[in-house]
């Protein structure tokens, strides 16, 4: 099952560590079957507020995930960006391809009825 690194990140002044850390953090996640899925691109807001920009990076599944996320190639680079940049950082299991909605929304709603 896919798994996902999603980032929320900050604005932040251009800084030479930023450039280096973009610059390496492909080699970092290659590895382990990760790539970016969405980086550098515009968001358009729905709902809500979403200052800042969106990094998606996608792996085979969250062994992957947390493998690059803790390895040492990664760790070298990340303090390159959070020394300049304020966000939220997740990891998360996507669905299966058979995964139906339908199923969760029964679960809801017995929950609902049994209240």
């Amino acid at each position: 099952m896919p798994a996902y690194a999603i980032a929320h990140l900050q604005e932040a002044a251009p800084h030479p560590e930023i450039a280096e850390y973009i610059e390496r953090v492909t080699g970092t996640f290659e590895p382990f079957g990760g790539r970016f899925l969405v980086h550098a691109t515009e968001h358009e807001v729905k709902e809500g507020s979403w200052p800042g920009h969106v990094v998606v990076i996608g792996f085979p599944g969250i062994t992957e995930a947390r493998a690059w996320w803790d390895s040492p190639a990664y760790q070298e680079i990340a303090p390159l960006r959070s020394r300049h940049i304020d966000g939220d950082i997740i990891l998360v299991d996507g669905v299966p391809a058979d995964y139906d909605p339908a199923t969760t929304a029964r679960t809801i709603r017995e929950a609902a009825d049994a209240d």
